[in-house]
């Protein structure tokens, strides 16, 4: 767009609760649709347009204003944690549940769903298997993992690319989920019960989130971390700066606690890439955010990204708005 990207645009409607209800197709000549879709789209179409991509979106709209967005299906082994999650739910327009693979994809197949929570460890197959099959049959179908298993890095990769969002279950995980199945069922916070809506914007509330964090800045220009550590100081954040990954790797080493890493990956000597991977290959340092900062957005750029130890990635000139979406995401898991 002429006066701003339309990644932004993106990112301020999904970040914004009066407005994040609002359905967003995405048309754009990038060929990375899985950025468009993991930050809240409900499409991707690719330029140029085919007639039948246009007549697919007008067919779609329709169908969203007859039959608004409201079908979940949960896939969760254990029924007492299916009839929780059912409780917790309960004013989702429309709930099915499923206690294996094999049920949830007959339901897949004989009704329309908007979204899908499947938890990993299911009695019949692996919850992976079953994410992929949805993904091969359903390109497009929001899928939220909600599991107590332990991810290893590989596993967190995989999921990644798969899913909209994993939440590991912990004491606030159900509201996370709350908060999430309203996200991609595209629910009115406005219109949610009393106590849906609170915990909606209290887990919506950005200085609750990242207040008292700490960051590591890990980049060669000067001038980049003093942007960032401007905007992230006013927002209560702890923040410390390397500008070498070297400096980073000590600092680590050294027992200095982080919540976060910006990690840049454009560096001398030693790139962002190396460092992800050696941070990754130190005791204890599996599950810490890191953030890949990149100099201009390629294709492939977000596989390279986490391939390397990236747990999210995002180009620069750095988006504000789309940055502070990833660390309240990250940080609150």
């Amino acid at each position: 767009l002429p006066d701003l990207e339309g990644w932004k645009v993106l990112s301020r409607l999904k970040s914004d609760l009066s407005t994040r209800h609002v359905p967003v197709f995405v048309v754009s000549a990038d060929a990375e649709p899985e950025n468009a879709l993991k930050n809240g789209a409900i499409r991707f179409l690719s330029k140029p347009l085919e007639p039948g991509s246009v007549d697919q979106v007008f067919e779609r709209m329709l169908q969203m204003r007859d039959t608004p967005a409201g079908t979940l299906l949960v896939v969760e082994d254990d029924e007492v944690q299916r009839n929780s999650i059912g409780e917790l739910l309960s004013d989702t327009p429309r709930l099915l549940t499923a206690a294996d693979g094999a049920e949830a994809l007959r339901i897949l197949a004989e009704s329309h769903c908007d979204c899908v929570v499947v938890d990993l460890m299911l009695p019949d197959t692996s919850g992976f298997d079953l994410i992929q099959h949805i993904r091969r049959e359903h390109a497009e179908m929001p899928v939220i993992v909600y599991t107590g298993r332990n991810l290893s890095q590989e596993e967190e990769t995989l999921l990644n690319r798969l899913t909209q969002t994993i939440i590991v279950k912990d004491v606030r995980s159900p509201e996370r989920l709350y908060d999430q199945v309203a996200l991609w069922l595209h629910r009115k916070v406005a219109e949610l019960p009393q106590h849906g809506r609170e915990t909606v914007q209290r887990l919506n509330d950005p200085n609750a989130l990242l207040g008292g964090k700490r960051v590591l800045i890990v980049d060669d220009d000067v001038r980049n971390i003093f942007a960032m550590t401007s905007l992230l100081e006013r927002l209560r954040m702890e923040v410390v700066s390397a500008e070498q990954g070297e400096t980073a790797i000590q600092l680590l080493k050294e027992g200095t606690e982080f919540d976060i890493v910006l990690m840049d990956i454009m560096m001398p000597e030693m790139d962002g890439y190396e460092v992800m991977k050696i941070i990754r290959g130190m005791f204890g340092f599996q599950e810490l955010p890191i953030i890949a900062l990149t100099a201009k957005a390629m294709k492939g750029d977000r596989e390279k990204c986490i391939d390397a130890g990236a747990s999210d990635y995002i180009s620069k000139p750095v988006d504000t708005d789309r940055l502070l979406t990833m660390l309240r995401t990250w940080l609150y898991r």
